[in-house]
């Protein structure tokens, strides 16, 4: 075989194995169907609820303690009927979802900027890092006397124990994120010409982005549960009827079917905002990255 035929034939060998890879690396992706959801997705949390609901029942039906004390699951859906032909259900939830909401927007507005600048300037983290961690590990609920004392009681203390409460942990999610980006990709955007805040918009927050999108959802758990320690503690006229009132007023009432209520409608919001916003936010992440393992 002459050399040309060797060049050649090593060249189609080379192309043939690069076309595989191609092919490889564009293999399209298919749909799942729906019944496959269903069964992985639906099904199981679906069963874990009738399990609790089954359980549930059976301590009633056995007397293990006095009704007022554990009612029925029929007793908790008469109370949830009870809000519904009043109107004042949704008016009773939104209340609380838009506090939590705003409260924790706000609290992305002002912890970023402070997760950027402690990750970036050593003076600054060496101050104010402990100050931070402290700040996470401290229960939301000691910043309502304060909050009432400061502010009164109405809107501005409620945001103002949010911002306590979730500041904190988005900027610690934030720092975390910085220090887990390999080096080699701010030098590359130093070369590139992005420094200051164009490296920090094109490089440092892509780059950060599991670990901040991790302090963002801490920082939801941490608002959401900041808003219902102040509504259970504080009570005015002005702030309205939310959650946490309900809940507290239920208390007041000795009626346990509402207080259970207020606890599941809690429980209810904080899974659904996790559901709808947070987990297909972090599966698209993860999986733009290659870091979500899919299986079929």
């Amino acid at each position: 075989m002459s050399s040309t035929d060797t060049l050649r034939t090593s060249a189609d060998d080379a192309a043939g194995v690069e076309a595989g890879l191609d092919a490889l690396e564009t293999v399209p992706l298919q749909r799942t169907p729906v019944t496959v959801v269903l069964r992985r997705k639906v099904l199981p949390p679906v069963l874990g609820v009738v399990v609790v609901l089954a359980v549930w029942q059976l301590a009633y039906s056995l007397e293990l303690t006095t009704p007022d004390k554990l009612p029925s699951p029929a007793d908790v859906w008469d109370s949830l009927t009870e809000l519904w032909y009043a109107g004042t259900l949704f008016s009773i939830i939104w209340t609380s979802v838009w506090r939590g909401l705003s409260g924790f927007l706000l609290s992305v507005l002002i912890g970023t900027p402070i997760g950027l600048l402690v990750a970036q300037v050593k003076p600054v983290r060496a101050a104010l890092g402990p100050v931070l961690s402290g700040l996470q590990s401290l229960p939301s609920v000691a910043w309502v006397p304060a909050a009432v004392i400061w502010l009164g009681i109405n809107n501005s203390a409620m945001y103002a124990v949010i911002l306590l409460g979730a500041v904190p942990s988005i900027a610690n999610g934030l720092i975390a994120g910085v220090d887990q980006v390999p080096p080699v990709f701010l030098r590359a955007g130093q070369t590139l010409g992005a420094t200051g805040l164009r490296g920090a918009r094109h490089i440092l927050l892509p780059a950060a982005l599991p670990g901040y999108l991790a302090g963002l959802k801490q920082g939801w758990a941490f608002s959401w549960r900041s808003l219902m320690a102040a509504e259970l503690i504080a009570s005015s006229p002005d702030l309205g009827l939310g959650l946490g009132r309900y809940l507290e007023n239920q208390r007041e009432f000795t009626n346990m079917s509402g207080v259970l209520l207020g606890i599941l409608l809690i429980l209810t919001v904080g899974v659904a905002i996790d559901l709808l916003f947070f987990s297909p936010l972090e599966r698209h992440v993860l999986r733009s990255r290659g870091l979500l393992v899919t299986t079929r």
